[in-house]
Parts: C-alpha cells; structure tokens; sequence
C-alpha cells in the first residue's frame, strides 16, 4: 500500500518543534530553539512575532490560554491570560446606554488586556531566556517591516470607511497615504516597536537578573506608562458596533489589579487517551463532552482512505449540537458550573441517547445532576436564527470564515515540543486591528472579548466586573502513555468542532498528525456564535468537498442542511508531539489558507 499523499510530511526529529499559523513565527521559535532555549522560550517569541506579522488575527492588547508539560512534571497545567472585565462593566452601565448586546467592537467590548502578562509569567517561571532575547524578533519585524499576507489588506479594506470616518488613529496607522496597504509588501510599526523597547528599557534599568527584569517589565506595562495610556485613550468615546459613539470603561486601577494564572485543567479519559483543555471559563469542555459522547459510539465511527463515512459525521454533528447546547445554557465564569456532572458516565449516557438517525433542529441543553438548565434570554426566544453571520460590518467579531467558506481570518496557534519533554500548546488571540481603535502612542489596539459577555443577571456569563469572558479560545494537550499530543486552531466557535475532526482522523482513522490535519473537515452552524450579533443557523453543516458527493447527500437526507464549502476551507489545525520512550519529537501543520506551517528537526 502506497504513502496516503498528504500536503506536507508530518515532521520528526529529535532537537525541536514549532507548528504555528505563521511561517514567520515557527521559524523564530526554532530559531530560540537553536540558540539553546527552551520550548516556553520559543513559544514566547513565536507569540510575540505573531503580534507583529498577523495584525488582524491577534495584537498586544489580546489574551492568551496555553495548556502545557513541563520536562519535570507531565501533569498538564493551564495558564490563564484571559484578561476580566473591568469594575465599571456592570449590566447597569451597558443597559443604561441602551444596549442589548455588548458591542462587537470599539472601547465598550475591552477587557484587561492579558497577553502580556501571560507571555512573561510562562517566561518567567519555566523559560531560560532573558526577555529581550524573546522580544527581539518581533521587535525586528515591527521596526523594520514584515511582508503583509493577503488577508492583512483585505481586512483593513473592509474597515477602510470605518477607519477614515471614525478612527482616524487607526487610519493613521493602517492606511498609509489613505491608502489600503498592498499584499506581499513590507509594513511597518515603528510606534509598537518603540512601546517594546520602552517595557525593555525600564526593565533592564531595573537590575536584578533574568527574573526581576521580567518582573519589572509586567510592572511597566500593567502599573507604568502602559496603563496609563490605556485609560487616556479609553475615556475618548469611538464608534462601535452599536452605530453610535461610547467611551470605553477601562482603567488603570483594572491592570494593576490583574495578573494571569495558573490552573488545574478539566482532564477526561478516552480509551487510553487523557485530554486536557481549559476550563469552563473558555468552550475548552466542549471538546471533551463530545470525546466522551463519541467514545461511547466508538464501533459506529469508521474511516476509509482517510476519509470519514456520512455516519461518523453525521454523529460527530450531533453531539456537537448537544456539547454545545451545554455551552450555552452552563459554561461560563460568572456561576458556578458543574462541569464533574457534564463529564459525568452518567450525564454522558443520557446525551448519547438524544442522537436519532437524523438532524435534530432544537437546541437542546441537558440537566447535568438534575439541574434544570436556562438560556440566555435573547437565545431562548429566538432571537439570531437564520441571522447573517457575516457580521455587519468587518470590524466586527472574531474573524472566521462565513458559511461560504470565506476566510475573514481567525485566531492564531502555536504548538512547541522541546528535546527535554517540555510541551506546550498555545491559542493567542484578540487586540485587533479591526477591532478596536488602535492607540496611537502605543501602536496597538485593544481587545473586544467581552463581547461574549451576556447584558442579563444570572447566568454562567453574564457580564460582571472581574469575571473571565466565556472565550472561544481553546488550546489542547491530550496523553497517551506519557506521550504528549499538543494541538490547536483558531476559528472561533468551530475550535473546538475543528478539533474534534483532527481528534477522530488521528485516534479513530489512526492518520498521522500531518494527515489528520489535511483529511477533510466539518462543523455544526446549529448554535448561537459566541460574537456580536450571536447568530445561528439551526440544521447547518458546513463541510469540505472532499468527504466526497455520496457522504454529502446522505447528510442532506439525514436532514442537515449541508453547506459545500469547498475541497479545502475548515480547519487551521498545527499539532505537536513527543514520545518520550524514543524522544522522537513530529510536528504537522495546516496547508488551508497558505500559511502555516510546521519546522523542526
């Protein structure tokens, strides 16, 4: 039997691996890698770089959660760099401004920005370089310019009126000459550069050694002049989402006041398989509940040549659907969500049962420990169904793709493993260029996370000052004996659909990690977006072509309505892993969308 073909090899080495979204940001953390850092070091510096080069994806001003091993210590840990809600964010202030919803983007929909707080914490506590070791390739790219992929100028073309009319810091920076700058040509930040050199500056003339120089540049960014130029900007009202002009309510006393953390992740046994994802503070159990609920369906999922047949995606939907009902009605930051029962055998049982031979069209939340479960209002009636999910405008959301398959953009991810046995799997995200008006002594943007927050008392994520948005970014670390699996991708509320089809293709359809990633991907539009306007589309499955016309016409008589996205549209996946028995290191990454990619050796 011949090689299957694949886009790329699925790499294996011994010294180390970086799959990122950006070949740009693998190949500085290799190069961290090669100078003798460690894979904390190299994900650092490939965070940080894709600061830089994916403007539109991910930008100082966002967060980022990573799950990750340490060579000492295989048991997966969760860092959390999810910035909260600031204290003048209360339901009364947004309701009293006339809002339904938190904008999609503008000040109203910041959070503390915690990216980089998280970057340094990791660097801090488990790297070996000094920061400007780790800064220096970003900062290179921003001070001397990075060739702008396609995307770049198609998002600033679709915020282009925006930016002109009412964000002119943003015009400033973003259209040159009032120009939409031009694909494959070098741009610049020289500002971003400068804030960098700056937290670098005071660092060093702080003394001390590695950590307290690291210490002194969270200082100077969350109690220093960072935060201070926050707070100015963030009192100038701007035009958001909303269609009207609001000041935002972030402060300086809401940096000083945060830092990230560390946390036990939410770990589930599948077969001999253990996943850890972050809690239920991100749609990280999502993933894990529907594992559990295809575990137990297991001599029903079948792959052939590396494809999946019509049942395999058709159960996978349901769950999906029933995962993320769950979502909807008990995940959050805000209550106390019991997520032992969600993972429970029990709980698990009772929603394999609701999964019939064909579509189910309700959103159906289940009663984890009999519990009775409730939905945001605005969903409960209806509200967002067969709405647009093209959102109104560009600036609007976290970038995925349109049921057309469009890519607006995503996310971003970085896998690492070390020579040592150090793992981590990263999903940096917000601090938009389209998000947010950028700040012009800064040169960076805020984020628009809290836009996941709900404007109704009591539930799991209702917005309330100090509590975490129900993020959509969801890293991944799975064990299997010992051995490591990192993985990730961006898109939104299909993280975690686009995960599970690289989980089945890799432990199901037993394909290589690279193989896994190419094999055709699919995912559910039966639930509510977790952005600004929160529509859905009830019934829908958005699926690659390549699952061939047969397995597309028996879902259609399954009575889903399938969107054909094309051969080669979902998915954004990069994957890490490491045996340690052998100490061989792979690394796959995504050839959709012509820009990540996997480096190692």
């Amino acid at each position: 039997m011949g090689v299957m073909f694949t886009t790329r090899p699925e790499l294996a080495g011994t010294v180390g691996m970086v799959a990122s979204t950006h070949w740009l940001a693998s190949a500085a953390g290799m190069a961290v890698l090669e100078s003798g850092g460690n894979a904390f070091d190299a994900a650092a510096a490939a965070g940080f770089v894709l600061q830089v080069v994916e403007p539109h994806l991910v930008g100082p001003g966002g967060e980022v959660p990573a799950i990750f091993v340490t060579a000492e210590d295989p048991t997966p840990r969760v860092l959390c760099s999810q910035g909260v809600a600031p204290a003048g964010a209360t339901i009364e202030h947004y309701r009293g401004l006339g809002l339904d919803l938190v904008p999609g983007s503008g000040l109203l929909a910041a959070v503390v920005p915690g990216a980089w707080d998280g970057w340094l914490t990791l660097l801090r506590d488990h790297g070996t370089k000094s920061l400007r070791e780790v800064l220096d390739y970003a900062i290179g790219y921003a001070r001397n310019g990075f060739p702008l992929v396609e995307r770049i100028p198609a998002t600033i073309g679709g915020v282009q009126e925006l930016f002109a009319e009412h964000w002119p810091t943003s015009a400033e920076l973003w259209l040159p000459d009032g120009k939409v700058p031009v694909a494959g040509t070098l741009f610049r930040n020289p500002v971003l550069a400068g804030t960098w050199e700056r937290l670098l500056s005071e660092a060093e003339a702080a003394g001390g050694g590695r950590e307290a120089q690291i210490e002194a540049a969270r200082k100077a960014w969350y109690q220093g002049f960072v935060a201070e130029e926050i707070e100015a900007f963030s009192r100038k009202p701007h035009r958001d989402s909303s269609g009207r002009d609001h000041a935002g309510v972030l402060t300086a006393q809401d940096l000083a006041t945060w830092s990230a953390t560390y946390e036990d992740p939410v770990t589930v046994q599948v077969g001999d398989w253990t996943l850890a994802k972050c809690g239920p503070w991100s749609q990280g159990p999502a993933l894990a509940q529907q594992v559990l609920m295809l575990h137990e369906l297991r001599d029903r999922l079948k792959y052939v040549d590396g494809v999946p047949t019509a049942e395999t995606v058709h159960l996978a939907i349901e769950a999906a659907k029933l995962a993320f009902a769950d979502r909807e009605a008990w995940y959050g930051d805000s209550a106390d969500v019991p997520i032992d029962d969600l993972l429970s055998a029990e709980y698990t049982a009772s929603r394999v049962a609701l999964i019939g031979e064909s579509a189910s069209l309700e959103l159906r939340p289940g009663s984890p420990g009999g519990r009775e479960p409730r939905l945001p209002e605005f969903i409960a009636a209806g509200r967002g169904i067969g709405g647009d999910d093209s959102p109104m405008n560009a600036a609007v959301g976290e970038p995925t793709v349109t049921r057309e398959g469009e890519t607006r953009g995503d996310t971003v991810h970085i896998d690492v493993a070390d020579r040592w046995g150090n793992v981590i799997s990263a999903t940096p995200s917000g601090g938009w260029l389209q998000s947010s008006p950028t700040i012009p002594s800064l040169g960076f943007a805020l984020g628009s996370r809290a836009q996941m927050f709900w404007l109704e008392e009591g539930l799991p994520a209702s917005l309330a000052p100090g509590r975490r948005p129900r993020t959509t970014l969801s890293p991944s670390l799975a064990l299997r004996a010992g051995a490591p699996l990192a993985f990730g991708t961006p898109g939104g509320d299909q993280q975690d659909q686009w995960q599970l089809c690289f989980w089945l293709a890799h432990t199901v359809g037993g394909l290589d990690l690279q193989a896994a990633i190419d094999a055709p991907m699919w995912h559910s539009g039966a639930f509510p977006l977790s952005f600004y306007p929160r529509s859905w589309q009830p019934g829908e499955l958005v699926a690659e072509s390549r699952l061939g016309a047969a397995a597309l016409d028996e879902l259609r008589a399954r009575g889903h309505q399938v969107v054909d996205a094309g051969p080669w549209a979902l998915g954004r996946l990069s994957a890490v892993s490491r045996d340690p028995a052998t100490g061989l290191l792979r690394a796959g990454a995504n050839a959709r969308g012509m820009q990540g990619y996997a480096v190692g050796r």
